[in-house]
């Protein structure tokens, strides 16, 4: 295993790998495309939330009264505009009271940076877990500035979730920010085409959320 790979999991899976297929068919469309990312989302959501942090309290059951846990952590998911936006559903229905961060990135045309143009994120969450949300890690560059771009307003919990990477941004990540831990999807091991995408992947999964292709 490259050692890139060390905080990355891939969630492999029958019936993640099946919605994985449907999401990259070029015949699926914009309703199912949009209710597979959800989907996929809720399911990554379960693997990612296992290390929430927890407190026993008491409980009156039918039966008797005993210590129980229920989840303690903040948390506030930040998806990266605009495709993350079509992850946000599947985790909330997971966690309703996770708050909600938003923070977009446009690439320079020369120098193929990216830069911030909006970013709001709770200010009473600092210290709880953030889930940064983007269907699909290409070159990583958008990734590791958002997650650049969050550390510098005092998060430090930090993941991300993609739904198809590729080495090349897996490694971009892994390089820029080694304290994250990735989860993904499917692990995309095929080369970017000119313009960064995944070449075994869904295409520009915004346009395809958002029916804008």
């Amino acid at each position: 295993m490259q050692d890139f790979m060390k905080n990355v999991t891939v969630l492999n899976h029958p019936l993640i790998n099946h919605k994985i297929t449907h999401l990259c068919d070029v015949n699926t469309n914009t309703k199912e495309f949009r209710e597979i990312v959800s989907e996929l989302a809720m399911l990554m959501g379960y693997e990612a939330f296992r290390d929430l942090k927890t407190v026993d309290v008491e409980i009156q059951a039918p039966l008797s009264k005993f210590m129980s846990p229920v989840i303690e952590d903040k948390i506030t998911i930040v998806p990266i505009l605009r495709a993350g936006l079509g992850m946000v559903d599947g985790l909330t229905a997971l966690f309703p009271n996770a708050k909600i961060g938003h923070i977009g990135l446009y690439r320079d045309k020369e120098t193929l940076e990216p830069h911030e143009y909006y970013c709001k994120l709770p200010k009473d969450t600092t210290d709880g877990q953030v889930i940064v949300v983007d269907p699909a890690l290409a070159t990583g560059g958008s990734a590791a500035a958002a997650i650049g771009f969050i550390k510098e307003r005092g998060f430090k919990r930090i993941k991300l979730l993609s739904l198809i990477a590729a080495p090349e941004g897996i490694e971009r990540i892994a390089t820029a920010h080694p304290d994250v831990k990735i989860y993904v999807a499917h692990y995309a091991d095929a080369p970017l085409n000119e313009k960064g995408y995944i070449l075994t992947a869904f295409g520009d999964a915004g346009d395809r959320i958002f029916g804008t292709k």
